[in-house]
């Protein structure tokens, strides 16, 4: 756990057990602390990989499908269409990079604009 991420461990001993300095204890005490840590704390859900407590996921999962059955109650569900948004999947995805162009000089940009147009003339603005 030290080696993982020694500053969370610190706030999680702090936090939990009131302990600011671990390294005046008994290396097999800490230990024992450590594994006694909460399942949601800092060290333990870095270790496991996980970046959002199982408990908010739950809680947002419910959300979720309670906001379905609603929504299927609507004009919209009934038609298929503006289906809400999931908290879980917002939660847990990656942003998504936007696709940003940089210019050195003002013709690069009138040329790329140019360039954006006659394909949109092209495509019909599809």
């Amino acid at each position: 756990m030290i080696k993982t991420d020694e500053d969370a461990l610190i706030c999680d001993l702090a936090e939990t057990y009131h302990i600011y300095n671990y390294r005046q204890l008994p290396a097999d005490l800490v230990a024992v602390f450590s594994v006694g840590l909460r399942d949601d704390s800092r060290i333990k859900m870095k270790m496991s990989g996980q970046k959002i407590p199982l408990k908010t996921l739950l809680l947002a999962s419910i959300a979720d499908r309670v906001g379905i059955l609603a929504w299927q109650n609507t004009k919209d569900g009934h038609e298929g269409r503006n289906v809400p948004k999931s908290l879980v999947e917002s939660m847990t995805s990656e942003p998504k990079e936007r696709e940003e162009s940089v210019f050195d000089s003002g013709e690069e940009f009138k040329k790329a604009r140019a360039r954006i147009l006659k394909d949109l003339e092209v495509n019909n603005g599809n």
